[in-house]
């Protein structure tokens, strides 16, 4: 997985989460900046849609379970908000590229919730591809946190 830089990374709780409560609901809002690299990782009971700028290039996430195990649910939107394949499939390789510093961002943003809760290291994460063109709309297992470098 790719290494973040934490002096680029800005973390915030909103909603009275705080770095090791409530692990459920918690969901993960993670945007950046193009100009200055910056990454800013909102963690809330809710996303942040005050955050999300119209080039929809942020990652939302959460915590989800499945009976009684966790699972952690990622959201990518490839179209854009637009319906243009050739734009979609320049964004969908742009994603599949970032999302290991993505996931990464957020493992290191959130790392008092592991340290908390280790096991949560070992919950599968799960990346759904969000397009109108079926050959990017795809959901996909990306192993777990355990292999992610922070």
């Amino acid at each position: 997985m790719s290494n973040v830089n934490p002096e680029k990374l800005f973390v915030g709780y909103v909603d009275g989460v705080t770095a090791t409560e409530p692990v459920f609901p918690r969901r993960y809002t993670l945007t950046h900046s193009d100009l200055t690299g910056d990454l800013f990782l909102t963690i809330g009971t809710h996303y942040a849609w005050d955050k999300i700028n119209p080039l929809r290039d942020e990652v939302l996430s959460e915590w989800k379970s499945n009976g009684s195990s966790l699972y952690y649910c990622v959201y990518v939107y490839i179209d854009q908000g637009q319906y243009n394949q050739s734009v979609s499939a320049k964004r969908n390789e742009i994603f599949r590229r970032e999302l290991p510093l993505a996931l990464t961002a957020i493992r290191y943003g959130d790392r008092f919730l592991f340290d908390a809760y280790p096991n949560l290291d070992q919950a599968p994460i799960i990346i759904n591809f969000i397009s109108a063109y079926p050959q990017f709309a795809r959901q996909e297992s990306w192993g777990d946190f355990h292999g992610i470098s922070v």
